[in-house]
């Protein structure tokens, strides 16, 4: 499937990043502030730098249906952007703990515990997760903090991560591999996308529409990240090579195949840019999807 080429999608993806960056920056607690080597451990794991998906998702689609950008900020959806990633972040830091999936690799320097201890890895992740509900509560809308409390609860992120411990060394089918990566790595993929449409405060019809543009692209972000594990390059992707196989994970293309499990990924690459009317495709949404299914790294 090929990139579209009416907006400068790259420039858009850039721009936003750096808009992540900056009120990641703003909103940590100072490296010098006490407890020092708690805020170190927190500013050293999320400044590592990332594609910042989450965010620049929200912040898409809350331009998509129509959300006000002026101003210096902060403005709502800068909260919500921030919130987002320290949520990303903390379940990196805590996924590659030895006691979960036991990396020592992440965005391409070492591991929060293998620079700073286990202890805190796991305080520091502790406390990313209640700065991102602090920030997500000043947005001013009570529905942001409800959709991320839901995508990373028992029912989403952190469910999908026990099912996926539960799953290691077991046979599993299609519709189960699906049910966990729904929930691990869809659900918060799916919220960032609903938070930027609160946020724009846009209908029920576009909600619905959306939240299935999200939910499809989440699922296939995960897809392809279980081939990239297979086939990737470690440089580019910033992290071990293979893990999966090691920890006896259960991954797509370890059910139904990489062939299948890569035309998977790129049916679901269409069914979300087929939520869009033919004639809405040329948007920077579609180019998100696009580039999902594409991604290298």
């Amino acid at each position: 499937m090929a990139v579209r080429e009416a907006i400068d999608g790259q420039l858009y993806l850039e721009e936003k990043r750096k808009l992540t960056d900056y009120w990641l920056e703003h909103f940590l607690p100072p490296e010098n502030e006490s407890p020092q080597t708690l805020h170190q451990v927190m500013r050293y794991s999320v400044l590592a730098g990332g594609k910042r998906l989450r965010p620049i998702l929200a912040h898409a689609t809350y331009e998509y249906c129509g959300g006000d950008v002026t101003g210096d900020g902060p403005l709502p959806i800068h909260y919500a952007m921030a919130a987002l990633e320290m949520v990303h972040t903390y379940s990196l830091i805590h996924d590659d703990l030895p006691c979960m999936d036991d990396d020592d690799l992440r965005r391409g320097i070492p591991t929060a515990h293998k620079k700073y201890g286990e202890a805190a890895a796991v305080l520091a992740g502790d406390a990313l997760h209640d700065v991102a509900f602090g920030l997500m509560a000043r947005t001013g809308s009570i529905q942001t903090v409800i959709e991320l409390a839901d995508a990373i609860g028992t029912q989403g992120m952190i469910g999908g991560q026990n099912s996926d411990i539960e799953a290691e060394g077991k046979e599993i089918d299609r519709d189960g591999i699906i049910a966990i990566h729904t929930q691990k790595t869809a659900a918060l993929i799916r919220c960032s996308v609903r938070v930027g449409q609160v946020l724009a405060e846009a209908g029920p019809e576009s909600y619905q529409r959306l939240s299935e543009y999200g939910e499809k692209i989440g699922l296939a972000f995960q897809i392809i990240d279980d081939l990239l594990d297979i086939e990737g390059d470690q440089e580019l992707l910033g992290k071990t090579i293979g893990a999966d196989n090691k920890m006896k994970k259960a991954t797509y293309p370890g059910v139904v195949g990489v062939d299948a499990a890569r035309s998977d990924a790129q049916k679901l690459i269409s069914e979300a840019v087929n939520t869009f009317d033919l004639s809405d495709r040329e948007n920077i949404l579609c180019y998100i999807a696009e580039f999902i299914g594409e991604r290298t790294s």
